[in-house]
């Protein structure tokens, strides 16, 4: 059931990433994340439950790597084309795996590592084929701002399968996304006191209550996935990140992005890594 579920998440997960990129024509960054998570916050409310003081600093915590993740991510996309910055997202099981090793206890056969080179050839790939279109990996500053979002989003993963096991996934997403709002409130008027003049206003777009619904029913379908005992992290992180087919798809035939043949190619590269690792682990 929990390989189902994350099926399920990855679908939605791409779909929430397309919608992240077409709300950047109406709104800045940090309006469309505090905008869809106080929604998702409120779809969420009835799930509030009290918890001990330890448990809500942990969430705290949570909600801290989840924000950095989340903000270097869309800016990212301000300056990527959404084919190249899914695809980098996609190396972010990669970090999953590798700590999962150290931190679970987690083996892989020959097969998983397989898959492993695979993805970071697939990469090196990318990064050619992206010089093309004059983004330069060490450079470019959403390259950075991605690598920041996969690392954190890394940790993030790894955070969450540590403290399901003492609390139940709808207590986890609710406080979650209650204090990401709050965080991202906070920054959101630390950006207006520090730069009034040139502070951009927000305006609604109903893009806006899609991500929230899209967000909050992934993430719900994810966290059960991962509180089965017998789920695998590293497995679910990868089938999470086949999310990348759907924006690559909407990215090349919605937006009409560039050098699709060289990144189809890359993406090929990259999914025949990520299906080793599913087959290793079956």
């Amino acid at each position: 059931m929990w390989v189902w579920l994350s099926v399920c998440s990855a679908l939605l997960l791409g779909l929430y990433d397309v919608a992240k990129k077409q709300s950047l024509k109406k709104n800045g960054v940090l309006w469309i994340l505090l905008g869809s998570t106080a929604l998702t916050t409120l779809f969420l409310c009835p799930f509030l439950s009290a918890g001990s003081l330890n448990d809500h600093l942990r969430l705290m915590f949570k909600a801290v790597l989840v924000s950095s993740s989340w903000i270097s991510g869309l800016q990212a996309l301000k300056y990527l084309p959404l084919t190249t910055a899914s695809t980098i997202k996609a190396s972010r099981p990669l970090f999953v795996v590798f700590f999962s090793i150290i931190i679970f206890g987690e083996r892989l056969n020959v097969a998983q590592w397989a898959g492993v080179v695979l993805v970071l050839g697939a990469l090196f790939l990318l990064s050619r084929s992206s010089k093309q279109e004059g983004i330069h990996f060490a450079q470019n500053k959403g390259i950075v701002m991605m690598v920041i979002s996969v690392l954190t989003g890394s940790a993030s993963a790894l955070y969450d399968k540590h403290i399901l096991k003492a609390m139940e996934p709808l207590f986890v997403q609710s406080w979650s996304n209650l204090y990401i709002t709050v965080i991202l409130a906070v920054f959101l008027l630390v950006n207006y006191l520090c730069d009034r003049k040139n502070f951009k206003g927000f305006r609604f777009d109903w893009m806006i209550v899609l991500i929230a619904v899209l967000i909050t029913v992934s993430d719900a379908v994810y966290f059960f996935a991962l509180k089965d005992e017998t789920a695998l992290l590293s497995v679910i992180s990868m089938i999470r990140r086949s999310s990348v087919v759907i924006t690559f798809l909407f990215g090349a035939f919605v937006y009409k992005e560039q050098n699709i043949k060289s990144k189809a190619r890359d993406l090929a590269i990259l999914l025949s890594g990520i299906a080793l690792l599913l087959f290793g682990s079956c």
